[in-house]
């Protein structure tokens, strides 16, 4: 198995940032702004925010917006985690993706466990691509 080339120029992708809520507003964009400043300290550029109700179809109409933006490398949604009857979020991304890596959730829950301890075997992770675009789905807390 070959390894990743670490000699080469590092890429800056252009990613979007989608918190699923039906609680927070742009004044209480705390995480999402978390992960904006992620992307910029990694180099990355956050080309498109918003906030989307915690609806299957309200999800999939703007992930599908964004989809279809050839300046948008990556998709990350943040939010809709849990034990909930509106619990939506991984229902509305799955549907869209191409392929999927159930690899990264494991190692992503293992990690949020050390954080926040039984808790995380309740919140959802997911990565994936659709058309083109590499797509995340995290949960919404800072410390998972």
């Amino acid at each position: 198995m070959s390894k990743a080339k670490t000699d080469l120029p590092a890429v800056r992708l252009n990613a979007a940032v989608l918190t699923i809520s039906d609680r927070r507003g742009p004044d209480d964009y705390t995480y999402g702004d978390y992960l904006a400043a992620g992307l910029t300290d990694s180099g990355h550029y956050c080309v498109q925010r918003a906030i989307s109700i915690d609806n299957i179809y309200a999800i999939r109409a703007l992930l599908s917006q964004w989809l279809l933006d050839p300046e948008i490398n990556v998709i990350i949604c943040n939010g809709g985690p849990g034990f909930s009857h509106k619990k939506s979020t991984i229902a509305a991304v799955t549907a869209l993706l191409a392929q999927g890596s159930t690899g990264f959730c494991e190692p992503f829950r293992y990690l949020s466990y050390q954080y926040i301890g039984s808790s995380a075997l309740q919140s959802d992770s997911l990565a994936g691509t659709a058309y083109r675009t590499l797509l995340f789905c995290v949960p919404v807390s800072g410390a998972a």
